[in-house]
Formats: structure tokens, sequence, C-alpha cells
């Protein structure tokens, strides 16, 4: 997704380029013959110092709406430090989860013991226990 976002966006500033380079070229036909040298010839210098833009590829890093993520599989030659730190989250994510999967079911333990101790506590007779009623009395006292 983020090679086709890439070069979509290559595209589009080609596209704007060509744009912009087609309106100057049709305002300077008006132009002066000094002016429009002059033109030319810092056109010439600005080609010439321009930037080569080195281009990454499924390297190192992924750029992705503005965030840097690291492969795996680079040739950077990552730290372990640095693995053990992108793992880590991980990790603490994993053991949140259990951490409240366990707290839940204790919980739910301890409310389910608090009714049973009520109900062989309580002076009932045993039809009571059959009756949909009063297991729903049950539920809103409780």
């Amino acid at each position: 997704m983020t090679n086709s976002v890439q070069k979509r966006a290559a595209i589009l500033q080609d596209r704007y380029g060509l744009k912009a380079a087609c309106y100057l070229s049709a305002g300077a036909a008006d132009l002066p013959y000094e002016i429009s040298e002059r033109l030319r010839a810092a056109r010439a210098q600005a080609v010439s110092k321009r930037k080569i833009v080195k281009m990454e590829t499924s390297g190192g890093i992924v750029n992705a709406g503005g965030s840097a993520a690291l492969s795996w599989g680079s040739d950077d030659r990552v730290s372990w430090w640095a693995r053990i730190g992108s793992v880590l989250p991980l990790i603490a994510l994993v053991v949140g989860l259990l951490a409240i999967n366990s707290i839940q079911s204790d919980n739910r333990d301890q409310e389910v013991a608090e009714v049973d101790a009520a109900l062989l506590t309580d002076e009932l007779p045993p039809a009571a226990f059959a009756d949909p009623g009063f297991i729903q009395f049950l539920k809103a006292t409780h």
C-alpha cells in the first residue's frame, strides 16, 4: 500500500511540475529577449544544483503516514536493545490482558459464592429455588 501511495504522490508531483512548466513557458513567449535569456540561465543553474533524491527500497525504514517503523530484515544492524524495545509494548499488552481476564474471573467467582452463601443461609423452602420469579428476584437484589 505504501508503494502505491508513494507512486501516486510521485505521479502527482510530476503532473504539477509539467503544468507549472507549461504555464511558465506560455508566459515566457511574450517576454523580451534579455529577460528570457536570464530566465533560461537561471533555469539551467537551478537544474544543475538540484538535489538527487536517494530512494530507499524495502530497507530499514518504511514511511507510512508520517511515522517510521523498523523492518526486521534490514541491513542497518539494528541493536538488540532496539528490537527488545519494539517488542516490549506487545508483551506488556498481553500481560495486561491476562491480568484483566484473571481479575474478572475472580470477581465472577466471588459474586457466585456470595449468591450461594446467601441462598444457603436463608430460610427458604426448596420449592422457592425452582420458581423463575425467585431467580429474577435474586438478580434484582444482588
